[in-house]
């Protein structure tokens, strides 16, 4: 007896001094990511298995932490996202400060140093799990809708243009235009986040899927560089803010805006994304919010249809209201400055990309397809 005791104490030491070794070379706060990324692994794993989980997930856990992530980062008169983005050169300089000095003072401490890097990409991972990424592998906004979308048409495409046309033509009366053919929106910032976050009240009561969160939207400081990338709007996911470029004109902002709310309340796929964002202008009371949504779709649809059919693309061109044409050749205009930069080019390989590897096998091209929901709406409107 006194010998399975002696064996049992020696074993226990053993199992002690593993895991003293663990918590030596493995920094705290480095255990508790590692612990994060356990958990995120398999629920990443099962919802790319199982597209009812992910819906499951999504509107209930994956809503909460995006709720958390948003409240937190809410009442910040900046944006983190871009702060974090502006310090990046700082930050990669102090840790390869800290990267330096931790080699030259021991093998311990280098060790600790690239486990704790390792750590912080685990926990992105974790948090773009845990938060938005399972948005990508639910089922989709047109299962969710009840819609059929097959492939379109461009008889098809002209006739949902003509009719998101004239549902915006009465609209034209009321908005104010400068000389240049721009519109302006007749209110501030704030009060087109309020107004958005009233439509999202009562869209979230008429769509299920849509996660009910009153949010802040922040302005870009630096949108005008911004620009050269091509991007009017970002959500990100590991700070819970939706982004927005004030440089665009006008006209854009409140769909913009709309489009990265629908990403904060968990839509994650481009298309239907801008398609939720139509769906919620269309349930404010407000004109400009409205007009915004309109003529961005019948942009969008107005596209599709030169390249399927530039004949008929001329025709609806042609009976198009000069206010509605003076603000796209406003937009024209104002981006020919930024339309063949180098810094859109790497962006849209880079989105490219990202898109790519979450399953949305359209790229960036994924943003147009909103055309196919639109066409399956009205088709069924």
């Amino acid at each position: 007896m006194i010998k399975k005791w002696s064996i049992f104490m020696v074993n226990e030491k053993k199992e002690v001094s593993f895991w003293a070794k663990i918590r030596n070379k493995c920094p705290t706060f480095s255990l508790v990511f590692f612990g994060l990324c356990l958990l995120a692994i398999p629920i990443h794993i099962i919802c790319v298995l199982s597209t009812g989980f992910a819906d499951f997930y999504n509107t209930t856990v994956g809503a909460f932490v995006r709720a958390v992530l948003a409240y937190l980062t809410k009442y910040l008169p900046f944006s983190l996202a871009e702060t974090i983005i502006i310090c990046l050169p700082l930050i990669l300089v102090i840790l390869i400060v800290i990267s330096v000095k931790s080699f030259k003072k021991s093998d311990l401490a280098a060790t600790r140093c690239v486990v704790g890097m390792f750590s912080v990409l685990t926990f992105m991972y974790s948090v773009f799990v845990l938060g938005y990424g399972m948005g990508y592998h639910g089922s989709s906004l047109a299962n969710k809708l009840g819609l059929e979308e097959v492939p379109v048409t461009a008889g098809e495409l002209k006739y949902t243009a003509e009719q998101v046309y004239e549902e915006m033509e009465p609209l034209l009366k009321n908005i104010s235009y400068t000389q240049n053919g721009e519109s302006v929106m007749p209110y501030s910032l704030d009060v087109m986040n309020d107004k958005l976050n009233e439509a999202y009240k009562k869209a979230c009561k008429k769509y299920d899927f849509i996660q009910d969160l009153d949010s802040n939207l922040k302005y870009v400081v630096f949108s005008e560089p911004m620009t050269y990338t091509h991007i009017s709007g970002v959500y990100s996911y590991y700070t819970g803010e939706a982004n927005l470029n004030i440089n665009f004109p006008d006209y854009t902002l409140p769909f913009t805006a709309a489009h990265e709310l629908a990403h904060q309340r968990g839509i994650a796929p481009e298309n239907e994304a801008n398609f939720v964002a139509f769906l919620v202008c269309m349930e404010s009371d407000d004109n400009y919010i409205r007009y915004s949504a309109y003529l961005n779709m019948y942009e969008y649809l107005t596209n599709a249809l030169y390249s399927a059919d530039s004949s008929m693309y001329k025709e609806l061109w042609s009976k198009t209201d000069d206010r509605a044409r003076g603000e796209m050749i406003a937009f024209s205009r104002f981006f020919d400055k930024y339309r063949d930069s180098t810094a859109s080019k790497v962006t849209n390989v880079v989105n490219d990309t990202y898109l790519k590897t979450q399953g949305q096998s359209a790229g960036t091209k994924s943003y147009g397809m909103v055309v196919d929901l639109a066409v399956a709406y009205y088709k069924q409107k």
